[in-house]
């Protein structure tokens, strides 16, 4: 048995390989010579209460992490131009470490979740973000720019943990049920990011009456405090990992499973144009928004409308995640391709508005909205594609992966972002940002309209 089973599992390689050049097949379904059942032998029944109780334990620790991430970055740049000095042109630092944090822990997380279930990894991110926030909170209080970064970095495995929450809510989502229970998590995030904020203020003013702190310094606490509570949310409430109920943990931990680096499963996600346009889609999307989003307050404090700043910036988070469910629904009921393609038009529109508000507010009301939408759109629908795409073993991994390149172009984005509006002001990095996204628009457009062509050709 064990003879044929290795015969099986080579002949199983041979074939991915010579199909995966072609793109006839989808990612990664004839990598091991395990079964693709999308369940493990639960009852309908019992997977939908066990699918019930898991989107609840991640929409408390979503919201938990949301709170920790809005309230605690918001004042990062402010950090920066304390130690700094105010015209420093590194406002955008703090931003980026945590992004960059977030993409290299997201897949250090994947690989743990493939060995210990969603539980473990979550487990594991919330911890080392609580630590984070701490010695964040030291290096602000020490004056210390290096402690602080080291802090942010180490602050990003929360953001890491939210994202690949999001796909531990499709593992025992039915197959046109993923968009849903994706969206889901999103939405929960709209409680946390609208109300984050607002606790700065007064953990601001607590840890300078109560301990003395730098005036700085109780955000990060207070940060460290949320994020502590999603690590004791997942570790008292996620009893049954869903991605172990869901048969999931069993295949990526079998020995048939071929384990790729890095560079390879990035190789991988090229060979296949269903997870090569997920990625595009997701990578583009979070591009556009954070490189738009992060500039917008200093273009406006920069022309003296800085008390509105705080209105359109809530604007757009409600536009990232307070329609999610909607699209999550339309993504399942119309397809992905459509839910992608509407997402580059979003932010094609809020892209060009945004270049058009020049000195006046107004218009970047709708513009920063759309921004969030169109965002939303595209994560959604790139994600459930991505989803779709792999059918095989290296589910988590793949994901890990795909949030890697996510967040470390977008936190690449936000860090240049601050150069460019310097170098050549918010509106020709609006347009940039519109070039960005019409390349986006183009593929999903050529995929489109390709597919029907390709059926009649092979009819």
């Amino acid at each position: 048995p064990r003879r044929s089973g290795e015969i099986g599992r080579r002949t199983s390689l041979r074939g991915w390989r010579s199909k995966g050049r072609r793109g006839s097949s989808p990612l990664f379904d004839t990598i091991t010579t395990e079964s693709s059942q999308p369940f493990s032998p639960l009852g309908d029944a019992e997977r939908a209460a066990l699918q019930v109780r898991t989107l609840r334990v991640l929409i408390a620790g979503q919201i938990s992490g949301a709170m920790a991430l809005a309230a605690a970055v918001t004042v990062g740049a402010f950090v920066i131009q304390d130690m700094l000095g105010q015209d420093t042109p590194w406002g955008g630092l703090a931003s980026a470490t945590v992004t960059m944090g977030t993409a290299l822990m997201s897949q250090v997380l994947a690989r743990v979740m493939t060995r210990k279930g969603r539980r473990g990894g979550l487990q594991l991110g919330y911890m080392m973000a609580v630590a984070g926030g701490v010695i964040a909170g030291v290096g602000v209080e020490m004056n210390s720019l290096l402690l602080f970064l080291v802090g942010l970095f180490l602050f990003g495995n929360g953001q890491a943990a939210n994202l690949l929450s999001r796909y531990a809510a499709t593992d025992l989502a039915l197959p046109t049920e993923r968009s849903g229970a994706m969206s889901r998590i999103l939405f929960a995030s709209t409680f946390g990011a609208v109300f984050g904020p607002l606790l700065i203020r007064p953990a601001e003013q607590l840890g300078q009456d109560w301990f003395h702190w730098h005036k700085y310094t109780g955000p990060w606490i207070f940060a460290a405090v949320f994020l502590s509570l999603a690590f004791i949310n997942v570790t008292l409430r996620m009893r049954t990992d869903p991605l172990e109920a869901s048969g999931g943990l069993s295949r990526q931990s079998s020995a048939d499973v071929v384990r790729p680096n890095l560079a390879a499963i990035i190789r991988m996600l090229g060979r296949s144009s269903d997870s090569r346009l997920a990625l595009t889609a997701m990578v583009i999307s979070q591009m556009t928004m954070v490189a738009v989003m992060t500039m917008t307050p200093v273009h406006l404090k920069a022309h003296g409308h800085e008390t509105v700043s705080p209105l359109i910036i809530s604007l757009h988070i409600a536009g990232m995640y307070a329609f999610s469910p909607l699209i999550g629904r339309f993504s399942d009921s119309r397809g992905r391709l459509p839910t992608i393609t509407l997402g580059s038009i979003l932010l094609i529109a809020a892209t060009l508005m945004a270049a058009l508000a020049g000195d006046e507010p107004a218009l970047l009301f709708p513009s920063l909205w759309l921004l969030g939408a169109g965002w939303s759109c595209g994560i959604i629908g790139g994600s459930s594609l991505l989803v779709d795409s792999v059918t095989g073993g290296l589910r988590v991994q793949v994901q890990g992966t795909a949030d890697l390149l996510m967040a470390f172009f977008g936190g690449l984005a936000g860090f240049a972002s601050g150069f460019v509006r310097r170098a050549v002001g918010f509106t020709m990095l609006a347009n940039v940002a519109s070039l960005l996204v019409a390349i986006l628009l183009i593929a999903v457009l050529s995929r489109r309209i390709g597919e029907p062509i390709q059926s009649t050709i092979n009819s």
